[in-house]
This record gives C-alpha cells, structure tokens and sequence, in this order.
C-alpha cells in the first residue's frame, strides 16, 4: 500500500516509515522538512489537500506539538489543518485514517488536550457518517532515541540528586516504547478493520519519579537522592520551561498531569501480537544505553 504519513520526518513519525517499510510498503513522508516540503498549517481547506493524496491508499497524521510557537499555533497545527485533510481523504476516497492523539486529552482542558480531542471528534463524525474508516490512536508517554521527553527522563536519571515536582511523584504514567506504538499504527493504517478510538500504555503504570528510577537501574547507577520540590518551585521551573520552545516540561505538561496517563496494558499486546517492550528493557533502545557524555 502507499500511505501518505504527515509529521513523517518527526520523533515518531521517522519509527513509523520504518514499521511500514519492515511490512512492505510504500510510505510517502511529508512535513516541513521532507523533500518535497509540506507546510501543514498552511493548507487549511480541503482543495489543498487534494493534490497531495493522488495514488494514496491511506493516511497517516502523526503531526502534533505540545504547545504554540512563534510559527505555529496548535489549533491551526492540531484541528484546522487535519479537518481540512480528513474532508479530503473523504472527497478522495480514502477510507483508511489514522490520527495520532495522545492519552488523557478526552480529561484535560489544556490547549493541547483540546485542540487534539476537537480533531479527533471531528474524524470519529466522519466516520459514524460513513465517509472515512478512522483509527485513532491515543498512546501514553512515549519513549525512545529521538523523543524531547525521553531526552528529560534520561538527562534526569543521570542525576545523583533529583529534584522533581511534587506531581512527578504523584500521577501516573505509562510508558511505551516508540517502536512498539510505530508498529501498531503501521498494521492499523494497512487494514480495513473499523476501530474507532483505542487507547495505548506500556506494560504497567508508575510514577514518573519510579521510571526515573527504572532508567538509573538499568544504567547500574544506585538510586539518586530525591528532592520534591515546593509547589512554588514547580510552577516555577515549568514556567521557566515555557520560555525554552524544546524544553518538553512547561506549564502544559504540568497541566497534563494532574490527569493519570494510564489505561489497559493488554490492548497493545493484542494489537502488536507480541509482547511489548518491557521498562525495565527501554535503556538499551537508546545509544550508548542512555548515559551522558
């Protein structure tokens, strides 16, 4: 199959082209740094779109941010852009979409959580009309090389002493490697199998602050002495997130997790029909198994 992949130069969109191609097919990448390029934001109708799904089978939108830049905003980036794109694929004949969203954006009212959740309410309408057979993906924290956030995680588990806000001990995650989430939106965007919303985790859920200490563990380190910090620090720091556009701990990710990212294990290794990556494994993903320096 050919299946068009926007975001395909991305963290997970570069782990998806390699799930499809292992599977033998023809994945088209564009995004802004594709060649050619597609500027995303920019084609907001769905005459825009039509031109770049000529020969495609199947779509796959793997865009996203977590939060607005000075060149994007997120409700062009996550709702106006991948409306237009879903009404095409409708106009064209394309059935098959699948929407990469994140778990937890049905909860929060953050911008992310509902730019995400209108895009993909709007896709599901498409298809209880009919039009389009949509998969939507919502997996939880991912990880792997590549990932603004598991760059934190590991930068902070190489630390001796920790200091975490008080929410990093408090919510729960579930994280899952970025080959295994690839891999089943690669199998989902090449059947014909109606799905609807399905929800991704690792595992097993825990606290940021343990999957810290999972990642020390698998680095042989001893456990880091950890330090909570005041609810004025942790606003701060994210604050001070907000001003650096990759750091990926800001006041919406703070904001994020006064939700549980959490959901039932079982439904990623059914759909991989294997098991998952383990935690305790996701160091050794990374070069030089995640340590600095």
């Amino acid at each position: 199959m050919r299946i068009l992949i926007c975001g395909g130069t991305g963290f997970l969109g570069r782990h998806i082209v390699n799930a499809l191609m292992q599977q033998g097919h023809d994945p088209v990448v564009r995004s802004r740094h594709s060649d050619p390029a597609l500027d995303f934001v920019r084609l907001s109708t769905a005459q825009d779109w039509l031109p770049h799904l000529q020969g495609v089978d199947a779509v796959i939108n793997a865009v996203g941010a977590l939060r607005n830049r000075p060149d994007t905003d997120l409700q062009t980036l996550h709702m106006t852009a991948p409306a237009a794109l879903f009404d095409a694929c409708a106009q064209a004949g394309i059935r098959r979409v699948v929407q990469v969203s994140a778990l937890g954006v049905d909860k929060g009212d953050t911008l992310y959580a509902s730019t995400k959740r209108a895009a993909d309410d709007y896709l599901l309408a498409l298809g209880q009309a009919g039009e389009l057979n949509p998969a939507i993906v919502r997996p939880s924290i991912i990880f792997g090389s590549g990932g603004a956030s598991s760059k934190l995680f590991v930068l902070l588990a190489n630390l001796p002493i920790l200091p975490l806000p008080q929410i990093m001990r408090n919510s729960q995650i579930q994280p899952v490697a970025v080959r295994d989430v690839a891999e089943v939106i690669a199998k989902l965007a090449t059947s014909d199998t109606p799905c609807g919303v399905i929800e991704i985790g690792g595992t097993q859920p825990l606290s940021i602050e343990r999957f810290i200490a999972t990642l020390r563990a698998q680095m042989k380190y001893r456990s880091a002495t950890v330090r909570i910090l005041p609810t004025r620090l942790s606003t701060a720091s994210a604050k001070l997130g907000d001003k650096i556009s990759w750091m990926p701990w800001c006041s919406e990710a703070m904001a994020l997790l006064e939700n549980d990212n959490v959901t039932d294990p079982a439904t990623l290794r059914n759909l991989l029909g294997h098991e998952p990556l383990d935690i305790y494994q996701m160091i050794d993903t990374l070069p030089k198994g995640g340590r600095l320096g």
